[in-house]
């Protein structure tokens, strides 16, 4: 049987300064039979030029300019051109390890019926990068029922097997704007095989004009709405609407109400059966983090004091973090100047561990 055909759908808007280096790890993958099916989503920088010069030099990519439409209509419009049995998804500020898609269509060939394959990431920040752990939920829990809390796959690392999928199915839906891929994500798991491979194929870029940087409260809300449609579905006892109300505003009631639903949620999984109720109470857990991430982003250390005393979690946070909040309630300015040392002591931490990417990276055009 002749190796299956990869379409790499790269969604491209104002990507200058990182496309070099994504196109270059494409195109050096040590799996050759792959088309690149590339679209300028009305890039205003040299986004477009870049393409056409990478065009020249290897056939196998494909390009699409025109006006923008938004990621969502180019990640639809990329899937309809694509020609390959897998699509595999890459961002543009991202970069692929050589055995990226080796790597992937390997584990296709070994669970034929498996319709979505994802992988660990290196985190990239500037000229250094953090290698990523496995984390064992993928082993022990069910993909099916994480999917309904959290978005299983960094976007960038995933493969979708066009053999397993309906076409109906695979298609982004435009409601769920910035958690595009929470909502595609859940739906496939919901009724396919869906797998995951540990280790890290991709070097995944932070930076500030990423998409998930610049639309983080929009995201927020949608995937607290995607979330909120799930358990509904289950009938569970969260109050509906609770959770994308946080989403809306972090405000006294809110924060409260969540709280409320989140020890709901708890005592819902309780009843659950043996076999399923592992994966719930770590889909639960995520669930509680993401809550309390967007609490503590809004800097108002009262609210955050007022979550995790109302949840019952001031065990689940890390005791620098507990010791700033803990005098939240009473003098918040204290807590602030904490909270701020704790991240200045996170970021050195990160420093400390992360090695130079030139140590790990080929050479690439890092711009």
């Amino acid at each position: 049987m002749s190796a299956p055909l990869v379409s790499v759908l790269l969604p491209v808007y104002n990507a200058e300064p990182y496309l070099a280096a994504a196109l270059e790890s494409v195109l050096r993958q040590d799996y050759e039979r792959l088309e690149i099916i590339a679209i300028d989503d009305g890039s205003t920088d040299r986004s477009a030029y870049i393409l056409r010069q990478y065009q020249k030099a290897d056939g196998r990519i494909s390009i699409v300019s025109r006006e923008n439409r938004g990621l969502i209509a180019t990640l639809n419009e990329g899937l309809a051109l694509a020609q390959g049995d897998l699509i595999a998804r890459m961002d543009a500020d991202d970069i692929a390890y050589p055995s990226r898609l080796s790597r992937q269509v390997a584990a296709f060939a070994q669970q034929p019926q498996c319709a979505i394959c994802g992988s660990g990431v290196d985190t990239l920040v500037g000229a250094r990068i953090v290698r990523g752990t496995a984390d064992p939920i993928y082993q022990l829990c069910s993909l099916r029922i994480l999917s309904m809390f959290f978005t299983i796959f960094i976007h960038s690392t995933v493969v979708y097997n066009r053999r397993v999928i309906p076409e109906k199915i695979l298609r982004y839906d435009p409601r769920y704007v910035h958690a595009e891929d929470f909502d595609l994500f859940r739906r496939i798991a919901d009724r396919f095989p869906a797998t995951m491979i540990e280790d890290s194929l991709i070097a995944y870029r932070i930076h500030d004009g990423s998409v998930s940087s610049r639309h983080r409260r929009e995201m927020r809300r949608t995937h607290l709405a995607i979330v909120t449609e799930n358990l509904e579905r289950e009938a569970t006892a969260v109050v509906p609407g609770t959770l994308c109300d946080i989403g809306e505003a972090v405000t006294p009631d809110t924060v409260r109400r969540a709280a409320d639903s989140i020890l709901a949620l708890e005592g819902w999984v309780a009843t659950l059966p043996a076999e399923t109720r592992p994966s719930y109470e770590q889909g639960t857990l995520n669930l509680f983090y993401f809550i309390y991430q967007l609490i503590s982003d809004e800097q108002r250390p009262e609210l955050t004091h007022e979550f995790l005393s109302r949840a019952q979690k001031w065990g689940l946070i890390r005791r620098r973090e507990k010791y700033g909040l803990l005098v939240g309630a009473y003098a918040p300015w204290l807590s602030r100047v904490s909270t701020a040392a704790t991240r200045r002591v996170d970021a050195l931490s990160r420093h400390l561990q992360s090695v130079p990417a030139a140590a790990v990276l080929p050479r690439y055009h890092m711009s």
